[in-house]
């Protein structure tokens, strides 16, 4: 057989894995579309769910206490607020800031949230644009191996998703799938799953299609510059990050660096899917509610609060295992505050970072957004067709990971160069911050992490990595560090 035979034999395999896959969505619960048991874990559903439908290891109490009524008593009186402002859309600015920072009640977040993302102009200026990218992507999608995969490990605590082809697990296939078409350029990265798994929470299919490409490419969100090859948009934030920190939480900064956390480890999920999983699911909501209203600032804010209102612990702890963990796993069970607390901190350390000329990092490259027109077909190359992965590093791989031990150097030397203090109060504090304290080093122009099909599958979660060694240069499971679900 000849090459030419072998590459036509593997990309007609392709095709036939691509048709089935689709076949079992369209299925989606017929009994005729046998489930492996493994696909589908018993679970009981009485007592055990809460209000947006995650579950829970222990059962929920069967009685609500005075505080809890109180609560939904106020819900209900923002509700009414919220519908009559709705219907004389838009309100005054600080009516809607006023009202979002207070909490989007879960009633009437679907039609809040098509509003702050303009979702029913989207859906009319593009009148059947979805169906045909959802029929283009059945017949040539590279990424449906990777997205169907990923479809069935997206929030399999919550009922929406639990089972195997169920509705919302066929709307999330489709709506990535489709849109994997739509944005050629980007094609697909997990972290997207997770975002489309949110909006699909609130919105029907094709909202959601036009919510999450809202979500990449408008310039208020950006999300196309943290998920397109090289994670710029990612390399942009962690260097600000960084600057932020080093500015008003030098005592901090000084015990990640002598513990070699560097803030890829503990970060990369906060801004790649908004906090999603790593805070109580109610907070992160509320966080998307301000997040949708003013823009990406939002999360360099709240990651900055996070650590903030958990400085004390985190200053206690002295490993890195141990920092990680508490940042990636203990506070999404358990905060330490309420929501409303914590939102009312994070408005705080927004305002502060306005007035200390920080709230915003330096301006996005051209690179962070769509170059290709969107909804224009690109037929794949050949070996995404076939889907082979590649054994070796690219050198600008290599470049995403030198910059990662770059950065840990120069905060080193910048913690050793200066006055280590901590601030007594980060809603108080007041400094002084130089121009040009802390440059962009590089871009990171690599290959795109698990973005691309089985031919470029990666993960952006290993929280063992100890990224000071270089050996990670030659390590090939290192190549699994970003975005893992």
């Amino acid at each position: 057989m000849t090459d030419g035979d072998q590459r036509e034999a593997l990309v007609r395999r392709a095709e036939d894995e691509r048709e089935e896959i689709v076949k079992r969505y369209e299925l989606g619960l017929d009994p005729s579309n046998i489930v492996d048991p493994w696909e589908n874990p018993t679970f009981e559903i009485y007592h055990i769910t809460d209000k947006y439908g995650f579950m829970h290891d222990s059962r929920l109490p069967t009685t609500r206490d005075s505080q809890e009524m109180q609560l939904t008593k106020i819900e209900l009186e923002r509700d009414k607020k919220w519908m009559k402002m709705l219907a004389k859309w838009p309100p005054p600015q600080d009516k809607l800031h006023t009202r979002v920072y207070k909490g989007i009640p879960k009633a009437v977040r679907w039609p809040a949230w098509k509003k702050l993302l303009n979702v029913d102009q989207s859906i009319a200026n593009n009148a059947g644009v979805y169906p045909r990218m959802l029929l283009l992507a059945k017949k040539y999608s590279t990424e449906t191996r990777q997205i169907d995969a990923d479809v069935n490990r997206q929030f399999r605590d919550n009922l929406a998703y639990r089972e195997r082809y169920s509705i919302k697990q066929c709307s999330l296939f489709n709506v990535l799938n489709a849109y994997s078409i739509y944005n050629s350029e980007l094609g697909y990265c997990q972290g997207m799953a997770c975002v489309a798994g949110v909006l699909l929470l609130f919105m029907q299919e094709e909202e959601a299609f036009w919510a999450l490409n809202t979500l990449i490419t408008d310039q208020k969100y950006g999300m196309h510059g943290l998920f397109i090859e090289g994670f710029p948009k990612l390399t942009r934030f962690i260097d600000h990050h960084d600057r932020i920190l080093s500015k008003i939480m030098r005592k901090l900064h000084k015990h990640f660096t002598k513990h070699n956390v560097d803030a890829l480890l503990y970060a990369i999920k906060w801004f790649f899917v908004v906090f999603v999983e790593r805070v109580p699911f109610s907070l992160s909501l509320r966080v998307w509610d301000i997040f949708l209203l003013d823009g990406d600032r939002v999360i360099l804010a709240m990651a900055i609060t996070i650590l903030y209102l958990h400085k004390d612990e985190l200053l206690r702890m002295k490993d890195m295992d141990a920092i990680i963990e508490y940042l990636q796993v203990k506070l999404h069970k358990n905060f330490g505050y309420s929501d409303d607390d914590a939102i009312h901190a994070l408005e705080r350390v927004m305002k502060k970072l306005k007035d200390l000329k920080l709230d915003v990092p330096p301006p996005a490259k051209s690179n962070e957004f769509p170059t290709r027109t969107l909804g224009d077909f690109v037929e794949a190359d050949m070996e995404k067709k076939i889907g082979r992965r590649r054994n070796d590093y690219t050198d600008t791989e290599k470049q995403v990971i030198t910059d990662v031990i770059s950065r840990q150097e120069q905060n080193a030397i910048d913690v050793q160069s200066t006055v280590s203090y901590e601030t007594s109060e980060c809603a108080t504090v007041t400094l002084t911050v130089p121009e040009d304290s802390h440059s962009i080093r590089s871009s990171l122009a690599g290959t795109s992490v698990a973005s691309h099909g089985s031919s470029d599958t990666m993960s952006l979660e290993d929280n063992n990595i100890h990224l000071k060694t270089a050996n990670m240069l030659q390590s090939t499971p290192q190549r699994e560090m970003l975005l893992g679900t």
